[in-house]
């Protein structure tokens, strides 16, 4: 109990516990004159001495022990045993993103484990908890697109939002300028000094009701960033389809990715374009993402005192009332 009490507490004035080496001195003045008085003590008979033994004479020297434990914990409570709660403030200038994911079909594709849409839904949890200051949204694509969360700061929603992601939800299809275009539409009104878009795709834009170049004059004119990528391995890739009676089986699936069209989306908004082919290169380009948008943080720690020398001075007076109580009773000196 004592150990976890003196972990747990900090001293505002260390200095002062140097005092405790008094105590065994005091303690070893007190034993040399106790030796003293018991060798001078002559008497011609022993009769009279008979109860020695008693429960009294054993504890003759506890009211000088009490008396230590006293200044013991006197010293201590002047030192200000206190423990301390720090409270951090995190202010910043954020940025407003939104992630566009892509949710049709193709993104159940198993070249990524344990597919391409899980794939991404984790990397991106990873990012927005990387990003505690800066408001995120997150807008879904297939055949059309979605607003899932709009752009909060809210990342506890944002996460349970992100989580809720299954494909199957929209219209099957890619309609990446429907994607692009809802998600310029989320930051229309956002006054941040920096407005982002990470536009994820598996394939080929065919269908929605705007196309992908109209989508990204639209975020060219609100003064949107747009990085691309491009998610697939190379070749064939092992993807679920419902055959025609109603059963999913595993099909091999080519893998078509409208790299011209990702790269002239970042290019001419001022993002980047990345191919994704493994769960390791796509969590390595997040995290490039997030070095390329770094937001600006100050960080302050208020720092709360707790005195904790009152339980040490409320002991010290009880053994202390101890003390003269026995002193006055049970090891009254009468002349």
């Amino acid at each position: 109990m004592l150990k976890e009490y003196l972990d747990s507490v900090e001293f505002a004035y260390p200095q002062v516990l140097f005092l405790l080496l008094l105590i065994p001195v005091i303690a070893g003045w007190y034993i040399s004159y106790a030796h003293k008085l018991k060798a001078s003590l002559r008497v011609s008979s022993l009769k009279s001495f008979h109860n020695t033994s008693s429960i009294k004479s054993k504890l003759r020297h506890l009211p000088f022990v009490l008396r230590l434990m006293v200044l013991t914990l006197i010293i201590t409570a002047l030192a200000r045993p206190r423990s301390h709660n720090d409270e951090k403030n995190v202010e910043g200038e954020g940025i407003d993103i939104v992630l566009c994911l892509d949710v049709s079909g193709s993104m159940l594709a198993q070249d990524f484990k344990p597919n391409r849409l899980v794939a991404a839904k984790r990397v991106a949890l990873d990012f927005i908890r990387d990003r505690p200051t800066d408001r995120i949204g997150l807008v879904i694509f297939a055949g059309e697109s979605f607003t899932q969360c709009p752009v909060t700061s809210d990342h506890a929603t944002l996460e349970t939002q992100l989580a809720q992601v299954e494909g199957g939800f929209l219209l099957d299809g890619t309609a990446i300028g429907s994607g692009l275009a809802t998600s310029a539409d989320r930051l229309q009104s956002s006054e941040a000094k920096s407005k982002v878009i990470i536009l994820l795709t598996d394939g080929e834009n065919n269908g929605g009701l705007i196309g992908p170049l109209p989508a990204m004059e639209i975020a060219k004119t609100l003064g949107i960033k747009v990085y691309t990528i491009g998610v697939g391995s190379d070749g064939y890739a092992n993807t679920p389809i419902l055959s025609s009676d109603g059963q999913v089986v595993m099909q091999q699936e080519k893998v078509n990715i409208d790299e011209s069209l990702l790269q002239q989306i970042a290019s001419e908004t001022g993002g980047k374009y990345f191919r994704a082919r493994s769960n390791e290169s796509l969590k390595n380009i997040y995290g490039e993402i997030d070095e390329m948008e770094k937001t600006k943080i100050n960080t302050t720690i208020t720092r709360k005192y707790t005195e904790r020398f009152h339980p040490l001075a409320l002991i010290a007076i009880g053994l202390m009332l101890l003390e003269l109580l026995l002193r006055t009773t049970v090891f009254r000196r009468f002349p």
